[in-house]
C-alpha cells in the first residue's frame, strides 16, 4: 500500500516524460495525481482503522504526525497538477515557454511529488536525506524551466544554497546515527521508530552537535533566516504552479525533518536547547519576513516573503513545544500550505492577464474581472490571518501559547503580524480596488481551484473537523509529550 502511493508518481514521471509535451500530457499529469491522492485516503483508512503501523521491512512507516502531511501533500499535488492545466497551456500560447518543455516541467512535476511522499514516509533518516536532496534536482529544473537569464541565475543559486544546506544537514544525520549506533546497532540505528524509543539514552553532546547541523541544513529548506537566500528568487522566477508546492509542500516536509530531529535532542538534555534554537530562528524569520514586504514590487517575490514569515512563525511555535502551541502549529502548516497555493494560483492569473509581475502597473482588477478581483483579494486577506481564515486561528494559538512560555515574545509577534498585514493589504487593495486600467481581464478556467482551497481554510477557521483535530492532538502529543 505505501510502496503504491510512492510508486504511482515515479511511474507517471517515466510515463510523462515521453508523453508530457503532447496535449495529452496534461490530463495525464491530472490522472497520475489523482491516483497518488486515491492511494493515499487508502493508506489514511488503514492507519485509521489499525493505528500507526510500518511496511517492507520497517522502511516505511505511517503515524499520526506524518498521515495528515501525505494527504495535504497529495491534495495540494492534484489541485496544482488540475490548475497547470489550463495555466501552462496559456503559457505556451502566449510564447512564454516551449512546447517542448513541457514533458520536463510533467515528469519533474511527479518526481517531486514521489521526493516529498518518500521523505515523510520513509522510516529511514538515511533515505529521509536522499528524497529531499531528490526534490531539489527535481525543482531545480523546474525553477529555470523558462530558460531566462533571472530563472537560470534563480535555479543555480537554489541549487547551490540548498546543495550546501543539504550537505550539512547529511552530516548532522551522519552524527545521529553515530550516536545511536552504540545503542541500537548498526541498521537499526536509522529507522525513526527505534531511535524515538531509546531517545533519552543517546549521548546528548553528540545530539546537541547534530541538530545544530540538522537546524542549518534543513532549514536552508525551510527558508529559515539566515538561510533564506534562495527562496524569494525561486518562487519568484519559477512558473507559479511550481512556486505554489514550493512554498506549500517542500517548506512543510523540511520542517517535519527538523522537528522529528528536535523530539530527539530534546529528550536527552533538561536545557531545552533545541527548543530554543527553533524559537530563535523561527522569530528571526518572522520579524525579517514581515519587515521585507514593504519594499516589494514583484507580486511573487511578496508572498515569498511572506512564506518566510509564516514558516518562521510555525518553526517559533514548534520551538515553544506543549501540546498547545505544537497543535497551533501543525494547524498553521495545514492553513499555510492551501493558502499560499491559492495566494499563488490567483497571483499567477493577475500576473499572466496582466503581462507583468509588477505591482506598480496592476489596477483595477476587481473591475476587469470581479470573480478574479475577489479570489486574489480572499487569498490575500487569508494568508494576512484575518477572521475567520484558518491562519487567524493558528495564530491566535500560537500568540497564547507564547503568553504562557515566552511572554516576551509576544509584543514582537504581534508587531510583525501587523507590519506584514499593512504591507500586503496596501498592495492588493490598490492592485483589487484601484482605477481600473486597460481591457477586460477573461475568466479562466482553473479560477476553481484556488477558490477551492479558500473554502477549504475557511472550515479550518469555523469548525475544524473533529478527525483532523483529533489528529492534530494526537500528532502533538507524540512530538511533544
Amino acid at each position: 500500500m505505501l510502496l503504491s502511493m510512492v510508486l504511482i508518481p515515479l511511474a507517471g514521471a517515466v510515463l510523462l516524460g515521453a508523453l508530457g509535451h503532447r496535449s495529452a500530457g496534461l490530463w495525464c499529469n491530472i490522472a497520475v495525481s489523482a491516483a497518488t491522492l486515491c492511494a493515499a485516503g487508502v493508506m489514511t483508512a488503514r492507519m485509521l482503522h489499525d493505528g500507526p503501523f510500518t511496511a517492507w521491512h520497517h522502511e516505511l512507516f505511517v503515524d499520526p504526525l506524518n498521515v495528515f502531511l501525505v494527504d495535504l501533500t497529495a491534495l495540494v499535488a492534484l489541485s496544482t497538477a488540475v490548475f497547470s492545466r489550463t495555466y501552462m497551456r496559456a503559457e505556451v500560447r502566449l510564447g512564454h515557454l516551449n512546447p517542448a518543455r513541457l514533458g520536463v516541467y510533467h515528469a519533474m512535476y511527479q518526481i517531486f511529488v514521489f521526493s516529498m511522499l518518500l521523505a515523510l514516509i520513509s522510516n529511514n533518516i538515511g533515505v529521509l536525506w536522499i528524497a529531499m536532496e531528490t526534490a531539489t534536482l527535481s525543482t531545480a529544473l523546474l525553477v529555470g524551466l523558462y530558460r531566462t537569464p533571472a530563472g537560470l541565475e534563480a535555479a543555480w543559486k537554489y541549487f547551490i544554497l540548498c546543495g550546501v544546506g543539504i550537505a550539512l544537514a547529511l552530516l548532522g544525520t551522519i552524527m545521529v546515527y553515530f550516536a545511536a549506533h552504540s545503542v541500537l546497532g548498526a541498521h537499526r540505528a536509522l529507522l525513526w521508530t527505534r531511535l524515538y524509543g531509546v531517545r533519552d539514552r543517546l549521548n546528548p553532546a553528540i545530539m546537541t552537535i547534530a541538530f545544530v547541523f540538522l537546524i542549518a541544513g534543513y532549514g536552508t529548506k525551510v527558508g529559515l533566516v539566515p538561510f533564506h537566500a534562495w527562496l524569494p528568487d525561486a518562487h519568484a522566477e519559477g512558473p507559479t504552479p511550481i512556486s505554489a508546492v514550493l512554498s506549500g509542500l517542500l517548506l512543510n516536509v523540511a520542517l517535519y525533518a527538523i522537528v522529528r530531529f528536535k523530539a530527539l535532542a530534546s529528550a536527552g538534555t533538561v536545557t531545552h536547547w533545541p527548543g530554543r534554537l527553533m524559537i530563535g530562528f523561527g522569530l528571526a524569520s518572522v520579524l525579517f519576513g514581515a519587515f521585507s514586504l514593504g519594499g516589494q514590487r514583484d507580486l511573487k517575490r511578496l508572498f515569498s516573503y511572506s512564506s518566510i514569515e509564516h514558516m518562521g512563525l510555525a518553526t517559533f511555535a514548534f520551538g515553544l513545544g506543549g501540546p498547545l502551541a505544537t497543535f497551533a502549529a501543525l494547524l498553521h502548516m495545514t492553513a499555510h500550505s492551501l493558502t499560499k497555493s491559492s495566494v499563488f494560483f490567483a497571483s499567477g492569473e493577475v500576473a499572466q492577464s496582466e503581462g507583468t509581475k509588477d505591482m506598480d502597473r496592476i489596477t483595477g482588477i476587481m473591475d476587469r474581472n470581479p470573480a478574479l478581483g475577489w479570489t486574489f483579494m480572499g487569498s490575500a486577506l487569508a494568508i494576512l490571518g484575518t477572521p475567520p481564515f484558518g491562519i487567524f486561528a493558528s495564530e491566535f494559538l500560537i500568540l497564547i501559547a507564547a503568553l504562557r512560555r515566552a511572554p516576551w515574545s509576544v509584543p514582537l509577534l504581534i508587531l510583525a503580524l501587523c507590519v506584514a498585514f499593512a504591507a500586503i493589504f496596501r498592495r492588493a487593495q490598490a492592485m483589487v480596488f484601484g482605477s481600473a486600467a486597460g481591457p477586460r481581464i477573461p475568466t479562466s478556467p482553473s479560477l476553481p481551484v484556488p477558490l477551492a482551497h479558500l473554502l477549504l481554510v475557511l472550515v479550518l477557521g469555523l469548525a475544524m473537523p473533529p478527525l483532523l483535530a483529533a489528529w492534530y492532538t494526537e500528532a502533538a502529543r507524540l512530538i511533544a509529550p
